[in-house]
């Protein structure tokens, strides 16, 4: 509500100014928190771009005291509303519960949005913010602050910015580890506290290989497979338990076990299925899906019988969509021929059919590039060895497909080949290949590593949100002992705050029983 000693001429040519692209200069009557009245000295110049429209406007504006006697403010009439005190509770608990009576409001607690109740302001306001909103929600009065403080209003602001998967995933982290939600959102937000760690686990990967494939599930790390000594394909089955005080390598005996591979993927569905695709056997090129399930009491490795299968493949890229599709991009096929096909495989019928994705126009074909999920079945891709008329190049480019769609179709968001992409905002990642990529909960992007173009640090870690309207890279600086100097890791997340990295290559010779962890929290791994 606008005061009535406000000008609403001064207010008018302020909208008159904006709307039009003017200057403004004047002063207009404004009020501090706790009432007091104030002059406002403000200034609006606009900012005009390329194209003769307004981008921006600068705005400008000193304070100075108002000596006026007000009287009190206009308000509703006084009356004792119902106050509402917020307590952790149990899942079945109500989220509410009134007491007898509410201490006094001063002046400008009785305006506007400070008379709703708390039961309100929780379940209808504060719980469809973003965990930055909130935190400035908060600041308002001390009110507000001991609204924020609600645990289970921050679980709920997590889940609708993050997903009911991500939430999923840091659930699974045992209860002496895990934070309260109100520091994760702060934590994961922001990544102040994020660092490198240098981990040693016990056990071993034996025989030594490398180009393996490896992913969560849970709180373990599986790998499968990879090219031992004189280019042998491998099909032996590790698992690494994160959540016990003393992790160790352990070689797990799975009952027919795919043909050997390397250049595949391993992703994980369903919360404990582990699906292999693709890579290079002992015969060539493959095109195959084998699925097993670790919860089962004797896992057993079964292949999936499809049609429409994608063309045998290595060096792809996958990623998994609502827990149960898997997506294929690219790769290398026979005689060396990269490929810039999209394909979908669902497991949640009967009977999964590959499904390609099949779009208007596509990225140039490429090998060694990242997918990354987010939001409701968005993918990003990145980087990459393309194809860029008769060379291949390392690409630093991004492209964002929305399957939700009815249509769906590629979008060129920022890079370095094609023309009519955006220019790339912020600190941009050097072309690579071969790197590593991260998801964040919220859908940003971590990308480090790799075969990197030109005299470039590849321990350099770039962060990209492609939710934001105009995507921007950042470089971000991670304390703590990254990873050597190395392209070809294989990663994966546990548990959702933790980045696990294993092998990579030096240039000499293959480093596997290196692991790193990004731990996206301070105590993640404590």
């Amino acid at each position: 509500r606008r005061h009535p000693l406000v000008d609403s001429a001064v207010i008018s040519e302020i909208k008159k100014c904006i709307n039009e692209g003017l200057e403004f200069h004047g002063e207009l009557l404004n009020f501090r928190k706790d009432g007091t009245p104030l002059v406002n000295k403000l200034c609006l110049t606009p900012i005009y771009g390329d194209d003769d429209l307004v981008t921006h406007i600068i705005g400008i504006q000193t304070f100075t005291e108002a000596k006026l006697d007000l009287g009190p403010l206009p308000g509703p009439p006084s009356k004792k509303p119902c106050r509402l005190t917020f307590n952790r509770l149990s899942e079945n608990a109500s989220l509410c519960q009134p007491s007898s009576s509410r201490p006094s409001c001063s002046p400008y607690e009785r305006c506007g949005l400070l008379w709703l109740s708390d039961e309100v302001l929780l379940l209808s306001i504060l719980s469809c913010l973003a965990p930055r909103d909130v935190v400035s929600f908060g600041m308002v009065c001390r009110r507000l602050y001991k609204l924020i403080k609600n645990e289970d209003l921050w679980k709920v602001v997590c889940q609708n910015a993050w997903g009911r998967e991500t939430i999923s995933q840091l659930e699974t982290v045992p209860g002496e580890r895990r934070q309260d939600w109100r520091y994760l959102a702060r934590e994961l937000t922001t990544l102040d506290d994020a660092v490198w760690r240098k981990l040693t686990v016990g056990g071993a990967v034996e025989p030594s290989r490398c180009n393996f494939g490896a992913c969560a599930v849970g709180s373990k790390v599986v790998l499968f497979g990879g090219e031992g000594a004189d280019m042998q394909p491998m099909n032996d089955t590790f698992v690494l338990d994160m959540s016990v005080a003393h992790p160790e390598w352990q070689r797990v005996n799975v009952n027919s076990p795919p043909p050997g591979r390397w250049g595949h993927t391993l992703s994980c569905l369903n919360g404990s299925w582990l699906v292999v695709f693709g890579g290079c056997g002992r015969d060539g090129l493959l095109n195959d899906v084998f699925v097993v399930d670790l919860d089962d009491q004797h896992p057993r490795w079964r292949e999936v019988a499809s049609a429409a299968r994608p063309v045998p493949r290595s060096w792809h890229s996958s990623c998994t969509l609502d827990g149960s599709k898997l997506v294929v991009s690219g790769g290398c096929a026979d005689s060396g021929m990269l490929l810039s096909d999209t394909f979908l495989l669902d497991f949640a019928v009967e009977k999964p059919i590959w499904r390609e994705i099949r779009a208007t126009w596509k990225p140039p074909s490429r090998l060694g590039h990242s997918l990354s999920s987010y939001g409701d079945n968005k993918i990003l891709m990145f980087g990459g060895l393309a194809k860029s008329g008769p060379l291949r190049l390392r690409s630093s480019d991004v492209y964002i497909i929305d399957l939700s769609e009815a249509e769906p179709e590629w979008s060129y968001v920022t890079g370095s080949i094609l023309p009519g992409g955006a220019t790339p905002g912020g600190t941009v990642p050097p072309p690579r290949l071969d790197h590593v990529a991260v998801t964040l909960p919220g859908g940003r992007v971590l990308v480090f590593g790799g075969s990197i173009a030109g005299l470039h640090s590849p321990s350099q870690m770039f962060m990209l949100d492609p939710t934001e309207e105009t995507p921007t890279w950042r470089l971000l600086n991670v304390r703590g002992q990254h990873p050597k100097s190395a392209w070809g890791h294989s990663t994966c997340v546990v548990g959702g705050v933790r980045a696990l990295v294993l092998g990579g290559q030096t240039g000499e010779e293959w480093v596997l029983n290196e692991l790193h962890e990004l731990s996206l929290t301070d105590n993640a791994s404590n």
